[in-house]
């Protein structure tokens, strides 16, 4: 049985600018075909010169016409992949690992298993909104929820399409640090809804996981954590972003507000002061 992964040849098809701060990228190669996709927030490697990987979600694909959009998001030229999107041009060569749909192995790279939960909550900085956004695309009709995403400027509020039920709130952060637009938002929901809903008392099974220890022996705190398939429940959240403001909302959800940690999908996408493994 082949990888449910491979490499994937291609080139740049087209580049469009989205916002100050979002630009889409379209690739397009021979095997794109063969490209699959499993789960709404499908994570992927983007090959950069130099065999730089950096992880990005499919935005959209089309293997039809052997096409796969993968949005970036621009902060100067601070890392390898805003250097190479700043130079890049239409014809530029470069490698997606990606799903493979003719596998036939176990589907993997996903998160968004929200069962049957009644509320959805999604909270994510710039990196997880093309992740955020195709994850409101297939929402059935009837969900209801809030989703609360930090970008760096009102420029940034890109048009986004979800049932009639699930809020979105734009949270420019403008001159503020990452995170201080988000977690004040998302905590008052947080707050607001667990008065209601939530018990007074953690749920069973709500403590927090373990740490784990780096080489060095220092405990860190764990980045990445999620459930297999969230139970029946009244609540599932969905955090990705910058690791400190995503812990720091996890740890209020579950250590605070009694959200049970089987209900709660955490992703540290990166972390502030700290280049991407």
């Amino acid at each position: 049985m082949k990888p449910s992964y491979r490499l994937f040849d291609v080139t740049v098809a087209s580049i469009r600018p989205l916002s100050p701060h979002f630009t889409r990228v379209t690739f397009t190669g021979p095997d794109l075909h063969e490209w699959g996709w499993f789960g709404a927030d499908q994570r992927i490697k983007v090959v950069l010169p130099g065999d730089i990987w950096r992880t990005y979600t499919i935005r959209a694909a089309r293997p039809a016409m052997r096409e796969v959009d993968v949005d970036f998001v621009s902060h100067g030229l601070t890392g390898p992949a805003t250097r190479w999107l700043a130079a890049a041009v239409v014809g530029d060569a470069l490698g997606l690992i990606g799903p493979d749909a003719t596998s036939g192995a176990e589907p993997d790279g996903y998160v968004w298993r929200p069962g049957d939960a009644r509320t959805l909550l999604l909270a994510a900085d710039e990196t997880a909104v093309p992740a955020v956004a195709v994850i409101l695309e297939g929402l059935p009709a009837d969900a209801t929820g809030h989703v609360f995403l930090e970008v760096p400027s009102s420029g940034d509020t890109l048009p986004l399409h979800a049932p009639a039920g699930v809020q979105i709130n734009w949270l420019p952060r403008e001159e503020l640090a990452y995170g201080e637009a988000l977690v004040p938002a998302v905590t008052a929901w947080v707050d607001a809804w667990a008065a209601e809903w939530a018990p007074v008392e953690p749920l069973e099974g709500a403590e927090e996981a373990p740490g784990t220890e780096n080489a060095e022996g220092a405990e860190y705190e764990i980045l990445w954590e999620v459930p297999e398939q969230a139970a029946s429940a009244d609540l599932y959240a969905w955090l990705a972003g910058e690791a400190g403001a995503i812990t720091g909302l996890r740890r209020h959800l579950v250590r605070e507000r009694g959200v049970d940690r089987k209900q709660v999908a955490f992703m540290g996408y990166w972390k502030l002061g700290r280049s991407e493994n």
